[in-house]
């Protein structure tokens, strides 16, 4: 079996299928090693340049839909690309990584790979991409749309006053919504915390 197979045996359990030959590739051409990581609560994915002779490194949270996945990848070979260019002169989200960004985005914007409603949603995020696709409200509330959930809902969608668990052992109330964000108390210690409307939570009975 050839790397590319490798690649393309790898890529096509997580992205969708028609972007899998192109992603494969360039996965040679940049010469980076991935890795799929578990699930992060901090970041969806990290790139990091070479150190000590080593390759670029690309990770990518495991958990995420393929749709999710692929935009990610994209986002983190656009800060590599951007490396390659640039190295560290110039800042990691500015308008040169967001031009690399948009170029690689592009050519995936197509119905045979993305759904019509989130070829809409990114061509509009891809004006003026953002550090992370979380930070898009309207970009994530399409993407989770394509998520399997099967405990968790969507903050927003609790009424307020509900109590509910976030990250499988903290407990908190829901609270009034604070410009985008919703304010909850964590049961327990009574500290408050800004929620994302967005964020998967299980409801306490």
């Amino acid at each position: 079996m050839t790397q590319l197979d490798r690649n393309q045996s790898i890529l096509s359990k997580y992205i969708p299928e028609k972007a899998v030959p192109t992603i494969s590739e360039w996965v040679i051409k940049f010469d980076f090693k991935l890795r799929i990581k578990k699930s992060r609560t901090s970041k969806y994915g990290d790139y990091r340049p070479p150190v000590n002779g080593e390759n670029h490194l690309i990770t990518i949270n495991y958990d995420m839909n393929k749709y999710a996945f692929l935009i990610t990848l994209v986002h983190e070979i656009a800060h590599l690309s951007n490396y390659n260019k640039h190295k560290n002169s110039v800042k990691p989200h500015g308008e040169e990584w967001k031009l690399h960004f948009k170029l690689l985005m592009q050519q995936f914007l197509i119905p045979d790979i993305f759904p019509g409603d989130l070829i809409i949603v990114l061509r509009k995020y891809l004006n003026n991409p953002a550090a992370s696709s979380c930070s898009d409200t309207n970009l994530l509330r399409v993407l989770k749309n394509y998520d399997i959930r099967q405990d968790t809902v969507l903050l927003e969608e609790l009424p307020i006053g509900t109590k509910f668990q976030y990250n499988k052992n903290r407990n908190f109330i829901k609270g009034e919504q604070i410009r985008k964000r919703y304010k909850c108390k964590e049961l327990g210690t009574n500290r408050t915390f800004l929620f994302n409307p967005l964020t998967e939570v299980s409801a306490i009975n």
